[in-house]
């Protein structure tokens, strides 16, 4: 039976104008009207059986895919349960949009009717988490609310978005004509030019410059013009986990990413001046803020927020790569005479050597066996789960984009439906998650999403019996941990329940099993009893 035109019918063609090739989400009654209305257009609907499952696939897929993503849901409890995705894309700056369902419009503005998922003011649990919050109450607010959302996703810094349509609307027949002309026009905040003349005088009159990288560098695609000025200046450069495959990983100036090694903050101290790009210097990067740099800082951000949040600093308001190419411009070549390159070669010794004297042989063979395994243009998203968290600092994700992870806002569960997501985006590449035997329990429903949609997602679940990192960091400091040991099933037999190959493996095997589900086709399962240990952190003294 076909019905008339309504309010979903305008907000899916404004997405597809817009420029959305795909929309993740889950139905609800009050968003049947939006769901209604994708069988009718030419958008392909990836759906998750959990909401915050399908957020993080919308932000796997919004980092794969370079795109603003969009995210379906309905009133009340499946809004409240994207929440957390929707911290680690404001966290990550990944631009999400979140199209929800409201209550009957006869309910809005607190008037208690007593509605389904009735809230006094949903709205009001969004707005300290997503960029900005847009209400279509009619049916032609729609297109502009949501041309508004979009647009304000992609400005810098970029971010997730809220938008809510009365179940009302969406449901009832309109008039307005099918949605053709509208744009959404973001523009990179661009460096004001005595900004760059100071910063240039300052990098060029440097003796001991050093390049910290932040995520901004990786969203606004400024990798080449970060070699070129590094190059240029012969500074080395050191990247935050936001920051993997910014700058190449074994370039003779890499300092790599160890930012929880007292001698990298010890090194970024000693800088005359530092230059920090799309980076707020926060807890991680800052080493859990015992950083305390010695020499100037130039601070190149794109959200005025953050800029000389945690240091003094000449604060540079600008999009990464904008700026970078202009202070590329502005700067002259200092001397090629190899002593750069020598302080770099030099800290990664004595990393390399501090790390190699804890006994943890196990983890550093672990986390090689799977850089060999994956392919290079395969992208990797990690859970928090130990062997994520020694990717932070030892893995070489060899691209800009090639390995994410939860650690913007830490929520456990976000590396298989991110890297579902991410499959969305792939065009048929392999892309590999990792998570512990906990966080896997998060988001073990998607198994039935990667099964029904053929998701090329190999899903390696490290399976230590616990919430291992916590149980790691409860025994550092109380001597014994509590509450970390899980009942866990057999992930094998559980992933075959689902029609998914899996896998158990070894240490010894693990390349070899690993590569193995990486080239096979659809989804993927690969099991590995391990009980690992986090390398010793630098920022509590001693």
């Amino acid at each position: 039976m076909s019905r008339p035109r309504g309010g979903g019918d305008l907000a899916v063609e404004s997405l597809a104008v817009l420029g959305a090739r795909h929309v993740f989400g889950l139905p609800g009654q009050h968003a049947l009207g939006l769901f209604d209305a994708l069988r009718r257009s030419d958008l392909r609907y990836v759906g998750l059986r959990v909401e915050n499952n399908a957020g993080f696939a919308a932000d796997g897929y919004a980092r794969t895919a370079g795109t603003v993503a969009p995210l379906l849901l309905s009133t009340g409890p499946g809004a409240l349960t994207s929440l957390a995705a929707l911290q680690e894309a404001a966290a990550a700056s990944v631009p999400v949009l979140a199209v929800s369902s409201q209550i009957p419009s006869a309910g809005l503005g607190g008037r208690r009717r007593g509605y389904l998922h009735e809230l006094v003011d949903q709205q009001a649990s969004f707005r300290d988490v997503v960029k900005s919050v847009h209400t279509a109450r009619t049916a032609s607010q729609i297109p502009s609310a949501l041309a508004a959302a979009w647009e304000s996703a992609l400005t810098a810094p970029y971010g997730p978005v809220w938008v809510e349509i009365p179940q009302d609307v969406l449901l009832a027949p309109t008039t307005v004509p099918p949605v053709t002309g509208l744009r959404a026009e973001p523009r990179p905040p661009a460096p004001r030019p005595e900004l760059v003349t100071e910063a240039a005088a300052l990098l060029a009159g440097a003796e001991r410059p050093v390049v910290l990288a932040g995520g901004g560098v990786v969203r606004s695609g400024a990798s080449g013009e970060l070699l070129r000025l590094a190059e240029l200046l012969r500074a080395p450069v050191a990247c935050t986990f936001g920051a993997k495959g910014a700058f190449p990983w074994e370039h003779p100036l890499s300092l790599q990413s160890w930012l929880e090694d007292r001698h990298t903050t010890e090194l970024l101290e000693d800088a005359d001046v530092l230059l920090v790009v799309g980076s707020g210097l926060g807890e991680l990067s800052s080493n859990y803020h015992t950083l305390a740099p010695r020499g100037r800082i130039v601070q190149i951000e794109a959200d005025p927020g953050k800029l000389e949040s945690n240091h003094p600093a000449l604060g540079i308001h600008a999009d990464a790569r904008l700026a970078l190419a202009a202070l590329a411009d502005a700067v002259p070549a200092a001397p090629a005479d190899g002593r750069a390159e020598a302080v770099a070669a030099g800290l990664l010794k004595r990393i390399r050597a501090r790390i190699d004297g804890q006994g943890l042989e196990l983890e550093q063979h672990l986390l090689a066996a799977v850089r060999r395994a994956l392919p290079d243009d395969a992208p990797v998203f990690f859970d928090m789960t130990i062997l994520g968290y020694w990717a932070w600092s030892a893995f070489d994700a060899r691209r800009p984009g090639g390995m994410h992870s939860a650690q913007g806002a830490g929520g456990l569960g976000y590396g298989y439906p991110a890297a579902l997501g991410a499959a969305v985006a792939a065009d048929g590449r392999p892309v590999l998650a990792v998570s512990g035997d906990g966080g896997a329990m998060y988001s073990i429903a998607e198994l039935a999403t990667a099964r029904q949609l053929g998701l090329n997602v190999t899903w390696l679940i490290v399976d230590d019996g616990g919430y291992g990192i916590l149980r790691e960091y409860m025994t550092d400091t109380f001597g014994e941990p509590s509450a970390t040991e899980l009942t866990r099933p057999d992930f094998v037999r559980l992933a075959e329940s689902f029609g998914v190959p899996a896998t158990a493996t070894t240490p010894e095997d693990l390349e070899r099993d690993l590569a193995a589900a990486l080239a096979a086709p659809g989804p993927q399962v690969v099991v590995l009893p391990a009980l690992l240990r986090m390398f010793a952190p630098t920022h509590l003294g001693g």
